[in-house]
């Protein structure tokens, strides 16, 4: 933010201006070099002095000379020009249609449900050599592969489902809620499960990602309750067809409900009141952040979750 209001009328032909006149002295000579009217430098260095609130420069016999605090803010503005070329040229942009290249991450499988698919058509649908491996995501990050370069992403669940780094940086993709689905069959009366009605209803656990703990259990648990899981599974679709034909529940991320539970087999209702939502996130190694190719594949992703509206 800045600091007055009156810089806020200040562009970067005034910063132009300033730089010329400290350097040359002469308005005349800045006119010139800069192509514009003498008139022109006038009303710059009008705007100037008026937004920094200083004379700036003093017409004297031997040319313009510069205040303490124009001399002062000279390598300031110097940077500030600089700067903006930087953001002008910028780094160089990857081309993925000049060379094939390949992917590694590391996520769960809601990342690949919900955001992979769109991904990969979003890639064939503009003929890029584009290829994606992803491995599954661990209790842990993965730190190791995502410092040393063998993952460029680590897509995982917030917050606070996994130890932190300090030289990781992090962007948050979806946000998403818990809902309770059944068989049709088994559906109860309530719209939104109490808290003792869940934990009397036996469970289905997926393990879509490896955890030793889990949202759903951590939460039972700072409320004195435990559930009774029948059976874990390593998908949500095996997990779905497990309660097919049972009065068995599963706890399901809304999204992947909207996606996989088929409306003519199964119903679902609100989870307990207080059970918490999460959300899914992506972290990529600092050292990558200016890597033109790893910052191209995370435009991409977080691409994906806008067209789909996820975001």
């Amino acid at each position: 933010m800045l600091n007055s209001n009156l810089l806020r009328k200040l562009d970067m032909q005034d910063l132009m201006v300033f730089i010329a006149v400290y350097e040359q002295s002469s308005v005349t000579g800045v006119s010139e070099t800069l192509c514009v009217s003498q008139s022109t430098v006038s009303y710059c260095l009008k705007k100037l002095r008026t937004s920094f609130e200083d004379e700036l420069f003093l017409n004297t016999r031997t040319g313009m000379r510069a205040t303490y605090k124009a001399t002062t803010m000279y390598g300031h503005v110097l940077k500030i020009l600089e700067s903006i070329n930087l953001c002008h040229s910028g780094a160089q942009a990857f081309d993925p249609t000049q060379n094939a290249v390949t992917f590694n991450i590391c996520a769960p499988e809601y990342f690949e449900l919900l955001i992979l698919p769109r991904l990969l058509r979003n890639f064939d649908f503009a003929d890029l050599p584009v290829t994606v491996n992803v491995q599954k995501l661990e209790t842990d990050i993965p730190a190791d592969e995502l410092r040393d370069g063998s993952l460029d992403l680590v897509i995982c669940f917030g917050p606070n489902f996994h130890r932190t780094h300090k030289d990781f940086k992090s962007q948050m993709l979806v946000e998403d809620d818990l809902v309770c689905v059944f068989d049709k069959r088994a559906t109860p009366l309530e719209p939104r499960f109490s808290l003792q009605s869940f934990v009397e209803r036996r469970h289905v656990f997926p393990t879509p990602w490896t955890s030793d703990t889990n949202m759903v259990d951590g939460w039972l648990a700072r409320q004195a309750h435990k559930r009774q899981i029948v059976a874990r599974s390593n998908s949500y679709s095996a997990a779905l067809k497990m309660i097919t034909g049972t009065d068995f529940i599963l706890t399901l991320p809304r999204r992947i409900q909207m996606l996989l539970a088929n409306d003519a087999v199964f119903s679902h209702c609100e989870a307990p009141n207080g059970l918490p939502g999460f959300t899914l996130d992506m972290q990529w190694n600092e050292a990558s952040d200016q890597d033109c190719a790893n910052t191209w594949l995370r435009e991409q992703v977080a691409k994906v979750c806008v067209e789909q509206g996820l975001r």
